[in-house]
């Protein structure tokens, strides 16, 4: 069976769905999927595992992901690109650099985002976008988000636009930081172009296209591990391999304080994905991979 993940890099005009269908057609098999959709008219990195690495998506579309975008002034949307219809425009000429930096102060660090209309996010079940579509009413509600790091690397006063570059937690919307970074800065703005440039250890300059895929094959396929580095390792005794591949926890003490998962090794080979608790002192295993 082929196991692994594939760094994909997903051109505009394709959904996640129709990229994880790509992956499928090209190496014959049927178990495939993603971790962290990303939107059809965008490019960029999107993490596909086969076979039972796709048993560690959850810990892979967690991770921090960076960004590159272009946020263009004197339009609003409701879909927060240009793809969207609009809904403000204005000719006021493009905000002042000192205006723009306090307008992206405002925007980094630990902040409350409200995501766009047209966007995955369920209300009552139902994803927003399709509620929109049906022109129902749609309210959501604003959520938690980090923004690491918000960089503006070039201005064009010409075109009215900003070239950003973006570190942030997951769940954050890129169309929601150029439409808040243009009300920050008293004009109306919406994302003209996004690319995503890393999703945890997946980046941008080692990503397949499709082509690149098809002329791989298998060799796309990389093993899991090579993309768990934001995970804390341990080396479980060799003498406890069978016990973690059964589902049964091992006492170990001295681990104390390592919260959250663990990706988990012997003899130098990935077994899964574990756990510590404190009480009683044990590494009990919550993914096995290694069957």
């Amino acid at each position: 069976m082929l196991d692994g993940f594939i760094n994909f890099l997903k051109p505009p005009g394709m959904s996640s769905h129709d990229a994880v269908g790509c992956v499928r057609r090209v190496l014959g098999l049927k178990k495939a999927g993603h971790a962290g959709t990303l939107d059809p008219g965008a490019a960029g990195v999107l993490p596909i595992a086969v076979g039972r690495a796709t048993r560690l998506l959850e810990y892979v579309g967690g991770t921090r992901k960076s960004y590159r975008a272009e946020l263009r002034f004197g339009v609003e949307t409701d879909s927060g690109d240009d793809l969207g219809e609009i809904v403000e425009r204005s000719d006021a000429p493009m905000p002042d650099e000192k205006t723009v930096a306090r307008a992206v102060r405002s925007l980094t660090g630990e902040i409350m985002q409200t995501p766009p209309v047209y966007s995955a996010v369920k209300i009552g079940g139902r994803r927003a976008c399709d509620l929109a579509r049906k022109n129902e009413a749609v309210e959501i509600p604003s959520r938690k988000v980090v923004i690491y790091r918000l960089d503006v690397l070039a201005r064009r006063d010409a075109e009215k636009t900003l070239l950003l570059d973006i570190d942030c937690s997951k769940g954050t919307y890129i169309r929601s930081i150029c439409r808040d970074l243009g009300r920050a800065a008293g004009v109306p703005a919406t994302m003209s172009f996004l690319v995503r440039t890393r999703v945890g250890d997946f980046a941008l300059e080692y990503a397949h296209t499709p082509e690149e895929l098809s002329a791989l094959g298998e060799n796309a396929v990389e093993p899991p591990e090579r993309y768990l580095g934001h995970l804390t390792h341990y080396d479980l005794p060799e003498a406890r391999t069978k016990a973690f591949l059964n589902g049964l926890p091992t006492h170990i003490e001295g681990l104390s304080g390592m919260a959250g998962p663990l990706a988990v090794f012997s003899g130098g080979a990935f077994l899964g994905i574990g756990r510590y608790e404190e009480m009683p002192a044990s590494l009990s295993p919550e993914k096995v991979y290694k069957l």
